[in-house]
């Protein structure tokens, strides 16, 4: 393994990070105050992180606002630009999701900082089993927590949430690993539906999760930190239309999960280049920071990246 990752790792160092600074980006938190005139609007804080506005309920997934996605301040993968939105300016949320245990998917700084919040103190903490233990020592009230299992359901307001499977693994150090579950999640409101994939490899439940959950306004499927050595646990650009397609391929695929931090040994662009000029895709990718309506079968083709 050290053979084939080491070359790559040290000789191709410099392309996975942007040459200069990206952004400043900026989220006009006053938008917030006004429903989505599509009753489905997203804002891409980056990576995996996203505020969800669906049927009239506002949920946080994945929140990171480290500057780190690592167990430390000090190193680790940094951000390739700050928090278009800062956590003061968090509007009303009435859902967080944490998807699994990862530091690119549950930031320590952020969970501690968001506990002390006015914008989430009446929001439900959804998380996949084994994960609210590390949420309440970071300060979260255990009466907020609500750990489901693959397949379990809860609502908030009009739209119900569901964990499904997906293909990964939990830890936050070398000790932990598949000590909690990771999840995948259905978003089913009264008109729109949304499939966030979280982390996860290829596997042949997307076909059934499609047909049992779909058909999906939007799918949010990762696209970076992907490599042939672990397509088990990534599944990369070429895997996620793939993947879109096994869900149903109806609406449209908003890539997540890159652009924000180096975790892979690609070039920092490369997987949005790879999906990019895939034909027949409907792609919805826009900028971060930016509150966007998705409407069906409007593609979203942001070029911030270039």
């Amino acid at each position: 393994m050290i053979f084939k990752v080491g070359p790559q790792f040290f000789l191709g160092a410099k392309a996975r990070s942007p040459h200069g600074p990206l952004g400043p980006f900026h989220t006009d938190p006053s938008i917030y105050a006004t429903q989505p005139r599509s009753g489905l609007r997203i804002t891409w804080i980056g990576h995996s992180t996203s505020i969800i506005e669906i049927d009239g309920v506002r949920i946080l997934i994945d929140p990171v606002w480290d500057e780190r996605a690592a167990p430390t301040n000090w190193a680790g993968p940094k951000r390739f630009f700050r928090a278009p939105l800062e956590l003061s300016d968090l509007p009303a949320i009435d859902a967080v999701i944490v998807s699994h245990n990862h530091y690119d998917h549950l930031g320590a700084n952020t969970i501690r900082a968001m506990a002390h919040l006015a914008a989430v103190e009446r929001a439900q903490w959804i998380m996949p089993l084994g994960v609210s233990g590390l949420l309440k020592h970071l300060g979260v009230p255990g009466a907020h927590c609500l750990e489901l299992n693959w397949m379990d359901s809860t609502q908030v307001g009009a739209v119900q949430l569901t964990a499904l499977p997906a293909r990964h693994f939990s830890g936050r150090s070398p000790f932990d690993r598949f000590e909690t579950l990771w999840a995948s999640f259905a978003l089913a409101g009264p008109h729109h539906c949304v499939y966030y994939g979280a982390d996860s490899g290829e596997w042949p439940g997307f076909h059934e999760i499609g047909e049992q959950f779909g058909p999906f306004d939007l799918a949010m499927l990762e696209i970076g930190a992907f490599d042939p050595l672990w397509a088990d646990i990534h599944m990369g650009p070429e895997g996620a239309v793939r993947s879109f397609r096994a869900l149903g391929g109806q609406g449209l695929l908003m890539p997540i999960h890159w652009g924000l931090f180096d975790l892979g040994l690609h070039h920092w662009q490369q997987p949005i280049e790879k999906i990019w000029p895939v034909n027949g895709l409907k792609l919805w990718s826009p900028t971060p920071g930016i509150p966007s309506e998705v409407v069906a079968g409007e593609e979203l083709r942001s070029e911030w990246w270039r």
